[in-house]
């Protein structure tokens, strides 16, 4: 035998109930179909954030567009050099500053063509903070139509292809023309480009240049 509600029953539950329905069914504000943004490290968006305290402003780095292997980041590695020696690997277009305990501060870089014409070992015989450029005789032969309006020399700055800091690398007293440096093509980091060294985001290289002084051994494998 069914049991049949008294019509005012039936009345107050489809009162009840009807808000709850609703309420389930409701917006809560959210996108649903919309990507989520993954979670940005506070230490790595310090790190890359903008420089307002040099002579010129270094812009942010777009974390959007910072690939996971270019982040500065200690890392094990096994090494027979002494703590405080710059190791350049140009092939894997990695950065190595070795630690104490077998541990070594790596940082993405691009490579180009000159990074790749000079390989041993070397000390770095000086730093210079926002460098002066000047474009070699190949260089100006290879572009000059965008090179020889510099055969004098550009002052640094953000435009300046050396970046924010440069470290000159010298063999046997000789100048080797490699060198470590910034860029302002921080999108450039990890792949291999059309000219320059070693380069560095300019945020990388003025931690760099802070942790090391003149005379520094450097290998380049």
């Amino acid at each position: 035998m069914s049991l049949s509600l008294p019509p005012f029953l039936r009345r107050m539950t489809v009162a009840v109930l009807l808000p709850l329905a609703l309420a389930a069914c409701a917006s809560t504000g959210r996108d649903f179909s919309a990507p989520l943004t993954p979670a940005v490290d506070p230490q790595v968006a310090r790190h890359y954030a903008a420089i307002e305290t040099e002579k010129f402003p270094v812009p942010a780095v777009p974390l959007d567009k910072l690939k996971q292997r270019n982040i500065r980041t200690q890392v094990d590695y096994s090494t027979d050099q002494p703590p405080g020696t710059i190791i350049v690997d140009p092939h894997d277009r990695y950065l190595y500053l070795v630690q104490e305990g077998g541990k070594a501060m790596r940082y993405g870089v691009g490579v180009g063509k000159a990074g790749l014409e000079f390989s041993g070992t070397a000390n770095v015989q000086y730093k210079r903070q926002w460098p002066r450029w000047t474009p070699t005789q190949d260089m100006i032969a290879r572009s000059p139509e965008i090179n020889q309006q510099w055969a004098g020399g550009m002052e640094g700055g953000p435009e300046n292809p050396l970046g924010a800091r440069a470290l000159y690398l010298f063999q046997g007293g000789k100048d080797t023309l490699y060198r470590i440096h910034g860029t302002n093509q921080p999108w450039s980091i990890g792949e291999a480009v059309s000219s320059g060294c070693i380069r560095m985001m300019n945020q990388d290289v003025i931690d760099l240049y802070g942790r090391v002084p003149d005379g520094s051994k450097v290998v380049v494998l």
